[in-house]
């Protein structure tokens, strides 16, 4: 007898950067960094949809690793808009963030006198609310509520790292969660928005599984990410549902496929983050090469970019020498305004995606 599919897959790429926001001191190491394989797989028995190539061993995170975004005034904005949310629903007592990365939101919450704490194993500084360990039942702690921001989608497995926060946790609390949205990057055929290291790809209707309670949810930041505030005590596992399926369109790489004809040799790409590193790899992958990466983190600047090789340089840098004709490819629409405005409105913007 066949036996029946377990899963059903949606996309496939070869190579890619295990971290594509690892920063390298040299092209050369930058070319050779650790790659790993992309196959999203729409899991047939909870619904869930996963990259079935992920390999955990690969991932390390240090300090080479810069997933800053608060340089930017329209990210700040969101993370204010955030913060709102979070103690509008949760209260300012006993909050805990889970994977708290460099502490900005973190700080940011305690600058408005939220009690908060922090735990994540690869933070660097010295600010004595954050842990540098895991969150676990061994602390001792039980939070009223726990904030969750762009951590689920680096967890092999979702439901279960929920659960362990439940239990670790007495049993309950609120959790605020915020994820990349699966249907933002399928409406806008964003092939550049799928990393190795995510291994889980999000919809709302997900969360509306795994919790029974739910507090608020929706679609944030211009639409590509998710956010819900639930209660843990209300965790449930995530069914699969033949009537609503995983939204993967059949021409999702469509503009992938057509960027040779496109792409004119003066291309300057705007955000050296995760977009801007799997844009530039898969464009010269299909004969496209940009001319350059612009981004107004210091700490990526100078540095070279995953993959390609491709230096990241400060907009000073880049924006004179220039041709009038040439054309700017915005990594995120989110930021265009700020975009335009730093280079004089000098140029043809192109928000990819969109």
């Amino acid at each position: 007898m066949t036996q029946a599919p377990t899963t059903r897959l949606l996309y496939s790429q070869d190579g890619f950067p295990v971290f594509q926001n690892r920063m390298y001191a040299s092209v050369e190491d930058a070319r050779n960094c650790p790659k790993g394989d992309i196959r999203l797989v729409e899991d047939l028995t909870t619904g869930l949809v996963r990259n079935d190539a992920f390999d955990p061993a690969l991932v390390d995170y240090d300090a080479s690793y810069q997933n800053e975004q608060a340089n930017s005034a329209p990210f700040r904005a969101h993370l204010e808009w955030a913060a709102d949310l979070i103690t509008r629903h949760m209260g300012s007592d006993n909050l805990v963030e889970v994977g708290c990365g460099k502490g900005t939101f973190l700080e940011m919450l305690a600058d408005r006198g939220v009690s908060i704490t922090g735990f994540d194993p690869t933070y660097e500084g010295d600010n004595p609310l954050i842990e540098k360990c895991y969150f676990g039942p061994e602390l001792g702690l039980e939070a009223r509520g726990m904030i969750l921001r762009h951590v689920l989608e680096h967890i092999p497995d979702p439901y279960a790292f929920l659960c362990q926060l439940r239990d670790a946790n007495g049993g309950g609390g609120l959790i605020y969660i915020e994820v990349p949205c699966l249907d933002w990057i399928c409406e806008g055929r964003c092939w550049f928005d799928i990393f190795y290291e995510h291994v889980n790809y999000f919809r709302l209707s997900d969360f509306g599984k795994m919790f029974g309670s739910v507090m608020t949810m929706g679609r944030c930041f211009g639409g590509q990410y998710l956010y819900v505030i639930a209660d843990l005590g209300s965790l449930r596992p995530p069914e699969y549902d033949p009537a609503n399926t995983a939204p993967f369109p059949d021409d999702f790489t469509q503009t992938l496929d057509d960027i040779a004809a496109t792409t004119t040799p003066a291309d300057v790409i705007w955000g050296g983050a995760s977009k801007g590193v799997i844009y530039a790899l898969l464009a010269a992958r299909a004969g496209a090469p940009v001319k350059a990466v612009i981004d107004i983190n210091p700490n990526k600047q100078q540095r070279y970019l995953a993959g390609t090789g491709l230096q990241v340089r400060a907009p000073q840098d880049v924006l004179p020498g220039l041709p009038p004709a040439a054309r700017i490819l915005i990594m995120n629409p989110n930021y265009s305004a700020e975009i335009r405005q730093m280079s004089d409105n000098a140029f043809t913007y192109v928000e990819v995606g969109k």
